[in-house]
This record gives structure tokens, sequence and C-alpha cells, in this order.
């Protein structure tokens, strides 16, 4: 069998730090928190009352008003998110290229603010109030649906549900699927929205969000001695993946090239890695031995660096045990210090971020960054973005249920 090589010819994200790429890129890069009270519930009483929501967006450029009623909030992202990729690619998906354009696009949990919703309307008034169109506007996989309902996009379709990997495994399964020669192109990534009543319920009671009120922007602080928790995000990130033949038979522009991807499981614990980071080390050393690269010529991790006192630390040793001495050679970013943790689009914003590290020759900025953790010792590129060199970039997810995904990501040549 033939293997074909993996480029990037298009990208779009919607996250908390701006409705576009170009918006929340420049807003990363200047050290701009996403944060702030929570305005799609009343959070009084509730132990986190902020958040890092998607402010202002409109889906009238994308979706027809009729239609964005009939799609929950995840979904509008999703298909704005993939209409601007495709849009940014100059791909015309023709009736003659559709059935070789797929859609994978992850989701955690869907529609849970539907689910909110109906459950009120079936409790005022019965069974007879519950909306025909509950079960399809709630089911995660509709972003991947109506992206392909959107794009005209008739290859596989498909939504990877591994919590907060989701994102990271639909860019990660969408690569293998053009590399195995099954689709020409892929419109893939990751959605989340569940800003809602039950979602901050839950993740407060597992004791996971900080608490910080008094300071939202700053209480996002991956690897910070300090850290208390993540703050939750929401947003999509989409890249268009292309069969490298292909894309330069129809003269794409090529943005970077996927080289390798790896997927593991901790087989440990439903939301707990093991203190080894043994399940985070076997994603990224199975992305780094496919993507051909030595350790020494990666030079940026974009950590999944959560906030949490866990799962900080048993990245960081994941990150020694997988390079070495080169660890403390690489400039590591959280995004998450200011997008929040968006749960299944984090790995597809996180990519689409990585890729234009690549393009600028720039590592974003961890900001919040102020107390060494002696157990976490890398570079963690505090406050400020840094010019230099990026040849490749490895990028991590990992998800409750064990799930880990790592995807890396080369200069294109």
């Amino acid at each position: 069998m033939k293997l074909h090589r993996v480029v990037v010819t298009g990208m779009a994200a919607v996250t908390p730090l701006g409705n576009d790429l170009a918006t929340s890129w420049t807003n990363l890069l200047g050290g701009v928190s996403g944060a702030g009270p929570i305005t799609r519930f009343d959070p009084t009483g509730f132990d986190t009352t902020f958040a890092c929501e998607v402010k202002g967006f409109d889906p009238s450029p994308f979706i027809p008003a009729k239609q964005a009623k009939r799609l929950d909030l995840f979904a509008q992202y999703a298909v704005a998110a993939s209409l601007m990729a495709i849009k940014d690619a100059d791909l015309a998906i023709t009736p003659e290229l559709a059935p070789h354009v797929g859609t994978i696009i992850g989701c955690g949990m869907g529609g849970l603010s539907t689910i909110e919703e109906q459950h009120k309307k079936l409790l005022a008034g019965g069974p007879s109030r519950v909306s025909p169109f509950f079960i399809p506007v709630l089911i995660a996989n509709m972003a991947a649906g109506q992206a392909a309902i959107f794009t005209g996009a008739k290859g596989p379709n498909v939504c990877t549900t591994t919590a907060c990997a989701s994102g990271a495994h639909g860019v990660g399964y969408a690569y293998t699927d053009i590399m195995l020669g099954r689709s020409k192109a892929m419109i893939c990534g990751g959605v989340e929205s569940t800003i809602a009543v039950l979602a901050v319920s839950g993740f407060n009671a597992l004791k996971a969000l900080s608490t910080r009120n008094d300071d939202p922007k700053r209480a996002s602080r991956p690897f910070d001695k300090e850290r208390t928790g993540f703050v939750i995000g929401e947003g999509a990130g989409i890249l268009v993946l292309e069969e490298l033949e292909f894309a330069k038979a129809r003269g794409a522009r090529i943005l970077a090239e996927v080289v390798g991807f790896g997927a593991s499981g901790d087989a440990f614990h439903m939301t707990a890695p093991p203190e080894s980071g043994e399940g985070m080390a076997l994603a990224m050393g199975a992305a780094l031995r496919e993507s051909g690269l030595k350790p020494e010529e990666i030079d940026c991790v974009n950590a999944h660096g959560t906030s949490t006192q866990l799962n900080d630390a048993c990245e960081t040793k994941a990150v020694k045990t997988v390079f070495g001495s080169h660890a403390h050679k690489l400039s590591v970013t959280a995004n998450k210090s200011m997008i929040g943790h968006c749960l299944g689009a984090a790995g597809a914003i996180e990519s689409v971020f990585s890729i234009k590290s690549i393009m600028e020759q720039v590592v974003p900025p961890t900001i919040n960054y102020t107390t060494p953790d002696p157990d976490c010792d890398l570079d963690y590129t505090p406050g400020e973005p840094r010019k230099r060199e990026v040849r490749a970039v490895m990028n991590n997810s990992f998800g409750f249920g064990g799930t880990n995904a790592s995807v890396v990501f080369k200069r294109f040549e």
C-alpha cells in the first residue's frame, strides 16, 4: 500500500479570543485572556462564576436564520469554522470531488444546553412540548454532519468523541484517512459549547475548575505552582487537510505538513492520569516515531496544559520521558492560559495555533506563569511570545477515560 503525504491548506477558528483566526491569533500573541464572568446563565451560588466564552458570535454570515434556530451553538461554530477554512484553502468541492472529501470533527459532549432547555419544557408542559428537533440538534456528530451539509462534502462523515482529546483525534484520524489513500481532502478538527448549568455544576463537583472568581483573567495558569484548576472554554478549530499531490495539482497554498499521529490509553482511572505520565508518553512517542523526526528536530510542544495540579506535572514528566535531554531545549506553550479549556475543541484549536507558529516562526506565550513549580521545570515560554526557529511542533491532548493523542506538524519542504 502506498502511503501519501498530507498537508494543511486551510484553517479557521472561533475562540474566546476572537470569532476568526486572525483576531484569535493576534490576541494569543498579545497575551490576552479570554476569561470573564459567565453570561450564558446566572452563576450566582456556583463555586465558579467565570468562563472563557466566545463573544458576540453571529451565525448569519454562514447560516440562514431559520436553519440557525435548529442548530445548537456547537454546530453553528462548526459550520462557521468549516466554511471559513474551506475559503482559506480556496477549495471548490465540486460534485466530482465531493465523494473524496470527508468531515471528521471531534466533539466531547454535544448539545448540553439543548438538553437543559428541552428538559425544562418537558417538566413544564409534558412530552408534547419537546421539540421534534431535540435529538438531531443535540447529538455530537451533528457538527460533522452539518459541516458536510453546508460544504457539500460526501466522503467519510465522522465524530470523534474522546472527551478533551476529541479535536486532536479528529485531526489525527483525518490525516490517517488521507495517508492511506481513502480520501483526497478532509475537513477536520473539533468543537464544543458546554458553558451550561450542568457542565459547570459537574466540573465543580469534580473540583476540576478554578474558583478564582475575584481574578478570572489570571485563573488559568498552566504549570504554575499556584494553579487551582482549569477554566472552561468553548469554540471550534477546523483544518483542511489534503493529499500532497492533489494539493499541488490544484495549485493550493500549503501551510504545513502533518507527519505524525499517536494515540494511547492509560488503562488506569476514569479522570486521573497515572503520576508517571506513561499514557501521555506512549502517544507522544508514537507520534514522534511516525514523523521520522529526531527529538531535537521538534522545536515546540503545544501542551495540553490544563492548569490542574496532576495533569501539568504528568505532562511534564511525559515530555522528559520522550525527549530526554532535549526536553529542556523545547519551547513549551500552553494556549489554555488564554483560551481556557475548550474541551472537545481544544486539540483542534491548538493544532491551528501550532501551525501558525510554524508559519510565523514564533511561539505564543504561556500567561499567568509567575511561580515556578519544582514538578514543572521546563521552559513554558512565560509572559511573552518568542521569535525562534520553529521547524516542527508536537501538539498534545489528553482526556477523561485515559485517552491520549499527539499530532506532529512540520514546516513543508
